[in-house]
């Protein structure tokens, strides 16, 4: 589900569930344990496997299990997002591939982020699939991106090339596939190399107000989470999923 590799103190994570690395419950869980126990690492590589980096939620297990299912999988997700936007130590993510939804996402928390060569792309078309963002989410998609992309991005549900991707300002870096998790470490031994409480202070500044904002509005939080375990809301995902999606 995940494999995990640990070389000079720094620990890399790729994710390797499934095809897509599509975010379930299971996988949820063991990502929130993987970074809870990386938080005292010198700096942490996160990519994926084959030609996906990560296909965000997994909307068929999602609206074959339901509202119960929902009720579990939504929490999760949220402590996932705040967990990784704020672990003290450098994030360096390598998309391989595909970074859609709540895989855009975890690319847009990145202190650096490195995306392969080729056809992936990395969006975040939630509203487009038709569930609202998590407060969590939304907040770090309006702390990553340039105000004059967000409302684009978030209503339209763009998605990117890596050069495009690149010049929007979402990675900041596009190499070959096969040396792209190599680049990752080099990277992150860089980052590791500053004084671990500098860094740790320093991100904490630049991304204090987002992260307080993610824990500001519970009741918004309760009405996504209404919306996201509707039956008319699996109806449209289900709709979204037809029209999209070769199984």
């Amino acid at each position: 589900m995940i494999e995990r590799e640990v070389a000079d103190g720094i620990v890399t994570l790729r994710l390797a569930h499934g095809k897509a690395s599509a975010l379930d419950v299971e996988l949820l869980e063991a990502m929130n344990a993987e970074l809870a126990s990386a938080a005292d690492a010198r700096a942490v590589v996160l990519t994926g496997t084959g030609s996906i980096f990560s296909a965000g939620v997994d909307l068929f297990r999602l609206t074959n299990e339901g509202e119960l299912y929902v009720r579990r999988f939504f929490p999760l997700l949220t402590e996932l997002i705040r967990r990784l936007f704020t672990l003290p130590v450098p994030v360096v993510v390598a998309a391989n591939g595909h970074a859609i939804a709540g895989g855009g996402l975890m690319v847009m928390m990145g202190d650096y982020r490195l995306m392969a060569e080729g056809s992936g792309r990395v969006g975040v078309p939630e509203l487009l699939v038709g569930v609202p963002f998590p407060a969590a989410p939304l907040e770090v998609v309006r702390w990553a991106v340039r105000p004059e992309l967000l409302q684009s991005l978030v209503y339209r549900g763009r998605t990117f090339l890596p050069q495009e991707a690149l010049a929007q300002g979402l990675v900041d870096e596009v190499g070959p596939a096969e040396t792209l998790v190599d680049r990752a470490r080099e990277v992150a031994a860089d980052l590791a190399a500053l004084p671990p409480e500098v860094f740790r202070i320093t991100k904490e500044r630049l991304r204090g107000d987002a992260a307080e904002r993610m824990w500001q509005d519970p009741e918004y939080d309760e009405r996504a989470l209404a919306l996201w375990c509707a039956p008319d809301t699996h109806d449209r995902i289900r709709d979204y999923l037809a029209r999209t999606v070769r199984r």
